[in-house]
């Protein structure tokens, strides 16, 4: 497994060892040992699971605030993303910086968030699976946003008209969320 560390502190690439045959493949996603040692601590307690039918679809920019805040482990299952990691801790230096990864089904790679960012992602095919773990349970009271489109983040997903939920669409601006970081 392969961890490299992202320009934003805490967040990483993981790219796990592949073994493939004529059957298909098999790969380690989680090893507590090789994260501990490339310094990565997190007890994972709930894993979650997405479909996107149509491509263009964006989820996000969501998190958990204060306590109920989540590290996360994030990969594309079946089609393509491009992932969103978005640092929301204003006493950060990389504060309201973000990067972007394309994570999918063939290049099995994964990234993994810190407590203290946003995340989302847009569909670049249909039919897309996401897989996710999460070190603290989701918490409806403790949820959050940002619209995906705020200028102050300009953040480039390649789409100019992504099919967004009710939700997302009524997310407020960075100026006007409750991050809790």
């Amino acid at each position: 497994m392969r961890v490299t560390e992202t320009e934003l502190s805490g967040v990483y690439i993981i790219e796990p060892d592949v073994f493939g045959d004529q059957r298909g493949f098999f790969m380690e996603t989680w090893s507590r040992r090789a994260m501990e040692q490339a310094g990565i601590f997190c007890d994972f307690v709930q894993d979650n699971h997405s479909s996107s039918l149509v491509k263009g679809t964006l989820r996000g920019i969501h998190f958990q605030r204060g306590g109920r805040a989540q590290a996360k482990l994030v990969r594309c299952g079946r089609g393509a993303v491009l992932d969103i990691a978005v640092d929301l801790r204003p006493a950060s230096p990389t504060y309201k910086r973000w990067i972007s990864v394309e994570l999918t089904a063939e290049n099995k790679k994964q990234l993994f968030l810190p407590r203290g960012f946003g995340h989302g992602f847009v569909t670049l095919t249909d039919n897309v699976e996401f897989l996710y773990k999460a070190d603290n349970v989701y918490a409806p009271e403790a949820e959050g946003g940002i619209r995906w489109d705020d200028p102050e983040l300009a953040i480039d997903w390649g789409v100019t008209k992504p099919v967004l939920s009710a939700k997302d669409q009524r997310l407020p601006w960075l100026r006007e969320a409750e991050t809790g970081f």
